[in-house]
């Protein structure tokens, strides 16, 4: 049998953290192996954030377009969007940002980039084809993919598109039916509706993105049906089926037809990590009912020696988080710190147009953690910025604890909001009282320069919720 070949660690997958943390590793004279069984750069270079905000990018240009009159442009003819361009488009972003990955990784000295699926053999030893590695050192980024749920009677048998199958569309479906009122559902239905689709979302709850306060969930419904998408909440029962023009979609609703019919159904109801098939049992390394990998604040699996980072550990499911669990592990492991999972601040985009900056705690969710709030808002009409740009939807709302002066959280929605929101992370990483930034002087005319004065308008104090 052939002896194993030896690292210092193994790095299985090259998401977010993977090459960030083998350059790290690299630099500190560890022999490195990077295993790779897909594309190098995992979801958000070849399937999520890159190629979605690339083809958001074409929707917005697309939009402006058929605006023009509204601000004294005049286009000759009609506008038209050329998918197949938009395709090419997206996928050249792709390939560059792939292909400088790859280089990066290649480039390192003492690393080693290996193609192919890594299977754990046990805690020390994963097995790659015929190639046997071993390394005291061994950290999983595998990432996650769009969960397709049986409990869909009827999906199995029906055509249907995930994230990957619909950023491979060259052609402008007639009518998407997207099953799934949550984030990725809603840019794929905003995009594609500003690519001249009808759009449907049927949405299992009583409302879209049910984890944002009920005003913001509401003024996001309202952003996308003046474009012309039809929503369907409360679809308590959904089923699929073959029809002459593509697919039908059963929805058990409490009001509207009981079915929508549509060229293409995109599901988009979730995610689920890449761990079934990496022999984690091999390694005694401790999944969730889920599948997501059991992690402690620092990242370290329930065996010693083994990290996990990324969607695949549950603790966050964006690229920024994914980023995030790379700097908390090389700064204890070569930094001598003790950075922790538990010391960030949640906080996360929803790229429709315009998009939703958030962070923190919601009202709802701080005065069920038992705080007293105090709350300021401001509708984006009252914004010049907006108003100037003919981009006036959405509104911005801080929450702030009543007793301590400090900032919970806050939601922008409206232009520029996945921007603006970083002045209140900042002030929320400095844990510095709200009134430091309602004294703080911003430029104009800007969406920024508002959080100042809502935050020095705050409203009275509302008691927790039991």
């Amino acid at each position: 049998m052939t002896a194993p070949e030896r690292f210092d660690a193994i790095l299985i997958g090259t998401g977010q953290a993977a090459p960030a943390l083998a350059n790290r590793l690299s630099a500190a004279g560890m022999a490195v192996a990077v295993i790779e069984r897909g594309d190098v750069g995992g979801t958000c270079v070849n399937v999520g954030c890159t190629p979605t905000k690339a083809m958001v990018a074409s929707a917005y240009a697309a939009r402006m377009a058929a605006r023009a009159a509204e601000y004294g442009v005049m286009l000759d003819g009609t506008v038209r969007v050329d998918m197949a361009a938009v395709h090419a488009r997206t996928q050249g972003i792709v390939l560059k940002s792939r292909n400088g990955v790859t280089r990066w990784i290649e480039g390192m000295p003492r690393a080693k980039l290996i193609r192919g699926h890594a299977r754990f053999e046990d805690p020390r030893t994963v097995r790659v084809g015929d190639r046997l590695l071993t390394a005291d050192k061994i950290f999983i980024n595998v990432g996650g993919r769009a969960l397709v749920p049986d409990a869909i009677k009827g999906l199995p048998a029906v055509p249907h598109l995930t994230n990957v199958e619909a950023l491979a569309l060259e052609t402008v479906p007639k009518h998407l039916v997207v099953i799934g009122g949550s984030y990725i559902g809603l840019e794929f239905a905003h995009v594609f509706r500003r690519f001249g689709a009808e759009v449907t979302v049927v949405e299992r709850g009583a409302r879209l993105v049910a984890r944002e306060d009920e005003e913001v969930s509401a003024q996001i419904r309202g952003i996308l049906e003046a474009e012309g998408i039809r929503i369907r909440t409360d679809a308590n029962c959904i089923t699929v089926s073959a029809h002459a023009e593509g697919v039908e979609v059963g929805v058990d609703c409490e009001s509207g037809e009981p079915a929508v019919v549509g060229s293409h159904v995109l599901v988009a109801v979730g995610r689920q990590p890449n761990t079934d098939d990496l022999g984690l049992d091999k390694a005694g390394v401790r999944t969730d009912t889920h599948g997501y990998i059991v992690v402690d604040d620092g990242l370290r699996t329930s065996v010693d020696g083994i990290w996990a980072l990324g969607d695949c550990n549950g603790r966050g499911a964006f690229t920024h988080t994914a980023y995030n669990d790379f700097e908390i592990v090389a700064a204890n492991l070569l930094d001598g710190e003790h950075r922790s999972v538990a010391d960030r601040i949640p906080v996360y985009g929803l790229f429709i147009d315009p998009p939703l900056g958030r962070v923190g705690m919601t009202e709802a969710q701080a005065r069920q953690a038992g705080h007293r709030v105090r709350v300021g808002k401001r509708q984006m009409t009252r914004v010049m910025r907006t108003v100037e740009k003919g981009e006036s939807q959405g509104s911005m709302r801080v929450v702030v604890d009543a007793d301590t002066d400090r900032i919970l959280g806050a939601a922008i929605l409206g232009v520029g909001g996945d921007e603006a929101v970083h002045s209140i992370l900042s002030m929320m990483a400095a844990d510095k009282p709200y009134t430091l930034l309602a004294r703080t002087m911003a430029i104009h005319p800007t969406v920024s320069e508002l959080i100042p004065t809502i935050l020095g308008e705050l409203g009275d104090t509302l008691a927790p919720t039991r």
